[in-house]
Order: C-alpha cells, then structure tokens, then sequence
C-alpha cells in the first residue's frame, strides 16, 4: 500500500524557544565568546582594583610614615609651630623614592616647600609626554567605568572606589588641612594619570603644611591590563570562529542541502529526496528533513495517482465511445429494419447516458481536491447533519420506494465534530445512495450515530446500513477503488460511474478519519465511518 511505503514522520517538538535543540546551540556557542570577555574583564577589574587600593595603601604608608618624619624634625615654634622650610627639604631629599613617585610640601597659603622631583639628583632620561589634556577616549572610558560600577556594584569589587575617586589637588589639600586623610585618581599638569595622597603634617595638634606623594605608575598598570586582556580577546574571537564553523557545518551546510535536493526534485532531475544524513539527526533539520521527505513521497503518490486517473478515465471513456461508434456504424447498414435502428437508437442513448454520468463525476472528483483545499474546517453537530441529510430522502418512501432512518445513539451527547460541511455531507449522501441502489422497493436504509473513542480521542461513528444482498467479501476493499463497479441486479446501466465510493474514502482521509465497509450477519452492507469528535 502506499501509505506503507511512506516514511514515518517523527513527532514535532514544542514552539517553545528554549525547546529547540537548534536554538540552544546558536545561543550557547554565542554567549560563549561573550562569557570569555566578560569573565576576563571580571577578573581584570578585581585585578586593577586590588592593585589601585593596594598602590593607594602603599602611598598612605609612606606618607604617612614621612610625615611623622618631617612632624619631629621638621616643625619648630611653641606656642605658635611653624614648618622649617631648609630641614623640610632636607628630609623629602634624603628619601628614597622611585622615579614615578613624586612628593611635595604645601604650606596652607597653597606656596609649595619642597619637590622631590627638584630636589632629588636624579636624571630622568625619558622624553616628556606633551603637555595635554586627556583624550575623549580616555574621558568616555573613565566615564564609562564609573557608570559600571555604579550599575554593577553588587558583582564588581568595592574595595578601592573610595580610595580612586576624582579629587582635585585643592579638595586633598583642603581634607588635608582640617586633619583628614585624602587620597584620589586624577591626571596631572603632564597628562599623566595619577594616585594622589595628601596627609598632614603636624606639630602637637596644629597643621602646619600637607605633604602630597603622588604616583605615576597608574598608566603602566593600565597598560599591563590592557596586555592581560589580549589573551582574553584572543581566545574570545576564536571560540567566535569555531562557532561560527560550527554553525555554518550544522545548519547553513544542511539547510543548503535541503535546497539543493528540493531544487533537483522541483527541476524534474530527481524523483526522490535522497538526503539520508540527515534525516537520522535528531533536532528541527532532521525534522524538517523527514518533512520534507514525506511531502515529495505524499506528491510523488499524487503524481502517480493523477496518472493512473488519467489512463482510467481514458479507458473508462473509451468503453461507451466505442459502443457508440459501433452502434452508428451498425445503424448505417440496417437503414430497412426500424426493430433493429431503435435498439441501436437505445444502446446510443444508454452509452450517451452513461459518458454524461462519467463526465459529471469525472468533474466532481477533479475539483473535490481544490475544493477541500480551499474550504475552511470548523466545528459542527454531526448529529443534525446527518438528520437534514436524511430528511432530504423521506418523498422515496411515499412511493413505496426505500425508506431512509435516521437514529441518534449517543444519549444526547451532542458529538462536535471539526471538518468541511459540504464534503462531509457529499460523503453520507453518496454512502446513502449507494445503500439505496442495492436495496429493494420497500426495503430500509438506517442511518446510526453512535459515539466511540480511539485510545483518549472522542470519535463519532456513522453506519449506513443497506437491507440488500450485501458484499463480495474479497470486495470489501475493492469497493473503495476509482471506477469499480457492481451494479445491483435490474439497476438501469449507466448510473454508477464507480466514483461515489472513492470519493467518500478520499474525502475521509482529508479529515483523518476512517470508513470501511463489511456485512452485517443478517444481510445486507455496512458501511462505517469514524471522525474524531469532541
């Protein structure tokens, strides 16, 4: 059979994003590189943070160290202390201090005592950075870090924030000067970024000057993160390749393929969907693979089945055509007898009949398909369907012709069920005339309703019983092909074309039901049909 022969459509997954096994591929191996970058600056910014709070503490020590120093040899005057200007650069001369560092004395008038930088005997040998202010970038930057850190305060490290805050050099010196501690980050005269610690300096309790120590190495620091993070990148941008290489082997390869084979098949170079590495993968392109694959089967049949309707309605027409042919040419050589010219006038009329009644349903059974495409499905009472249909035959038991009943045994239930009206009535009305023609006069046609269940699904179930002689029990199935006939004992030729019952099984198939005939025991056919219902 050819429903044998088609493959088996494995079951879909959910619409669910997370469900789809593809979906979580694409965003797991692009969060990948993005993960890279944001654990490496995570680690880079605790880093720079422990490494800033542990230069500013360092700065403090000193400082605060120095100022000790220059409190016992460098403050004179009681009860009014005064700073030694000569023993205060004597004592920022004797430290010993590297070349990023640089520490100044600061009277409360803002006149600066002593410099490091002047007094030390030192030569720098590095040329001077141009004087200038910082750059958008490093503004935007530093901008930019503030703001995260706000943001991300819970996650990133707090240890150094109050420690690298922006503070002018006046603001240190005004803590400085009420006795406080002030550190801060800022850029110097040079363009240079700086740590800045400014301590005061104290005889007894009176301020007598602030020493400020300041530290330049924060751009070296900056520079090594910014080395640190290269490895980051590095490793962030090939995880970004290989995805990518990934991606484009399991999907953009497959779904190229896909289009490859559905472009031979609709070119006519190919009559089957030959792609089976992937219909074996287990995600949405295997899906689609095998869908695929079952839609040129499904239209590989229908080609097939458009065919074989065609050679039969050749033959099917031939068979009257060539009575008729016969009949005429017949009736040329018998132009003296009129007994003979009116049986060949009935044979005529009889095959003319019977080419009208082929032609007609002919015609049906090609639109049937456009018209079941077309016609949009819905939900309706079974029951008082089949009750219209069945009201439309009561004027053929008037004449004592065949009586058509119809009796609902579902209790009232109300069976709902989801289909298109029209065919689904063309489908009791040809199952009931098809029980009428094998019926004799005064015999009955019953029409029961009755409501089953397939596995958890709801089902309604239509039989259409005949008081005729029944089935040939190897045409059970026959039955249900196009152009069989068996026409009943005395049936007038020419009014079945063989159509009505392949029709009424095309027609349930659509709706995904099922319809099968048999014999009941005391005589007469039975012809079933299960829809799903709710």
């Amino acid at each position: 059979m050819a429903d044998a022969k088609r493959p088996k459509v494995r079951k879909k997954r959910g619409t669910n994003l997370l469900g789809s096994r593809i979906a979580r591929l694409i965003f797991a191996s692009n969060m990948a590189g993005l993960a890279i970058l944001i654990v490496g600056a995570m680690v880079l910014n605790e880093m720079r943070g422990g490494l800033v709070v542990a230069r500013t503490n360092s700065q403090t020590i000193l400082a605060q160290a120095v100022s000790s120093m220059l409190a016992e040899s460098a403050t004179v005057g009681t009860p009014e202390p005064a700073l030694s200007e000569d023993a205060a650069k004597a004592t920022i001369k004797s430290m010993d201090l590297n070349r990023n560092q640089r520490a100044k004395i600061y009277l409360r008038s803002g006149e600066v005592v002593a410099d490091s930088f002047f007094l030390s005997e030192r030569v720098d040998i590095d040329d001077l950075p141009p004087l200038s202010t910082p750059s958008g970038m490093e503004l935007l930057t530093t901008g930019l870090s503030n703001w995260s850190a706000d943001v991300f305060r819970s996650v990133l490290p707090s240890g150094g924030d109050d420690a690298i805050r922006a503070k002018s050099i006046e603001e240190e010196h005004a803590i400085a000067f009420d006795g406080g501690l002030a550190a801060s980050q800022r850029f110097s005269d040079r363009g240079q970024r700086i740590i800045s610690v400014s301590v005061p300096i104290q005889r007894v309790s009176a301020v007598v000057g602030v020493l400020t120590l300041e530290s330049s190495d924060v751009e070296e620091i900056v520079r090594a993160e910014r080395t640190a993070l290269i490895p980051f990148i590095g490793v962030a941008v090939l995880v970004a390749l290989i995805t990518s290489a990934l991606l484009t082997l399991g999907i953009a390869r497959p779904l190229r393929r896909l289009s490859l084979a559905a472009d031979r098949i609709g070119s006519g170079a190919s009559e089957s969907f030959d792609v089976p590495a992937l219909t074996k993968r287990k995600d949405e392109i295997g899906d689609l693979s095998q869908s695929m694959e079952a839609m040129t089967e499904a239209l590989l049949e229908r080609v097939q089945a458009n065919e074989s309707f065609a050679a039969d309605v050749a033959h099917e027409l031939k068979n009257p055509l060539t009575s008729i042919r016969s009949a005429v040419e017949t009736a040329e050589m018998v132009q003296d007898d009129p007994v003979a010219r009116e049986k060949l006038r009935k044979v005529i009329a009889s095959d003319v009949q019977r080419l009208d009644r082929l032609i007609t349903d002919i015609s049906n059974a090609s639109r049937l398909e456009a018209e079941i495409t077309r016609t949009p499905r819905a939900k309706m009472r079974i029951a008082k369907m089949l009750r219209d249909i069945v009201q439309t035959y009561e004027h053929l038991s008037e004449d004592g012709g065949v009586k058509v009943i119809f009796r609902d045994e579902t209790m009232g239930a109300g069976l709902l069920v989801k289909g298109r009206e029209g065919p689904l009535g063309q489908v009791f009305r040809n199952l009931i005339d098809n029980a009428i023609s094998f019926s004799p006069k005064g015999g009955e046609v019953l029409v029961r309703l009755k409501q089953g269940a397939d596995g958890a699904q709801t089902t309604a179930e239509i039989y259409i019983e005949d008081s005729g002689p029944g089935i040939p029990e190897d045409k059970l199935e026959k039955i249900f092909e196009r152009f069989y006939t068996d026409r009943p004992a005395g049936a007038a030729f020419g009014n079945n074309s063989g159509l009505g019952l392949s029709i009424v099984k095309q027609i349930i198939e659509t709706h995904r039901g099922t319809v099968t005939a048999s014999n009941m025991p005391g005589g007469g056919a039975q012809f079933k049909v299960e829809l799903a219902a709710s």
